[in-house]
């Protein structure tokens, strides 16, 4: 695709076409947008133009992505879970008040261990969807080797400062993902004794999850109203596959 058309009349508003080859037409999805337009009527003056293609995502994106968002929902409604009607003081409170009506007494050790043994099926589903994530990144990051979902890079030339922030934002969440699910992994299946430094570093995954996911949101939305309509049904029902 060509960067400049031809002024065969003086343009006015050459917004929200579609450009094939550098010439106007519907033929091929991609949404042009004038950054210089011509300011007086000059016969084959160019104007410059910046195209963007509506990106076009392939049932192995589409797959790999769903599956992922799906995942890490679950994860999010576990740590819910644990933090809030599942925390073991919340158990522990309610357990008491069954023993207080029975005339049963246990010590507040023993309420807690045996509050975390109820909620323990709760928090193996969390380790379960660490497992699927971790089988799912794997995949995602063995893709590019095949032509699917390149890596971003942000070091782009000439990438809009808009562009860098958002390629930086994935590569930023890519790394809190490594690092979350490496420090999972430890805690499971590592030495005992790294078990309570890296609990500390894995609890705080939550926090880049939310703010990962309020951007990433916030950026589908304002995408799918201005420069990229259509882009959740694409995301969702895909178009015509070229990866």
């Amino acid at each position: 695709m060509k960067n400049y058309i031809t002024c065969s009349d003086k343009p006015t508003n050459i917004q929200q076409k579609y450009c094939y080859g550098g010439k106007i037409s519907d033929f091929y999805v991609a949404q042009i947008i004038i950054q210089t337009c011509c300011t007086s009527y000059k016969k084959n003056h160019y104007v410059k133009i910046n195209i963007m293609e509506n990106t076009k995502y392939s049932k192995v994106y589409r797959i790999i992505h769903w599956a992922i968002a799906v995942s890490f929902l679950l994860l999010l409604f576990t740590i819910f879970l644990r933090l809030t009607w599942m925390n073991k003081y919340n158990v522990t409170a309610i357990i008491q008040d069954y023993l207080n009506d029975t005339d049963q007494i246990l010590s507040q050790e023993q309420l807690i261990v045996l509050a975390k043994k109820i909620r323990q099926p709760m928090w193996d589903w969390h380790i379960y969807i660490g497992y699927v994530l971790v089988g799912l990144f794997s995949i995602r990051f063995i893709l590019p080797a095949f032509g699917h979902m390149k890596i971003q890079n942000p070091f782009g030339k000439k990438l809009s400062t808009k562009m860098k922030f958002q390629k930086w934002t994935y590569i930023i969440f890519y790394f809190c993902v490594i690092v979350s699910l490496a420090t999972g992994l430890i805690i499971e299946l590592g030495p005992k004794e790294f078990k309570k430094p890296l609990e500390e570093i894995h609890v705080l995954g939550v926090y880049y999850l939310i703010a990962y996911i309020s951007i990433h949101l916030a950026g589908v939305l304002i995408a799918e109203f201005t420069y990229q309509k259509g882009i959740i049904s694409r995301i969702v029902s895909g178009t015509r596959d070229r990866v």
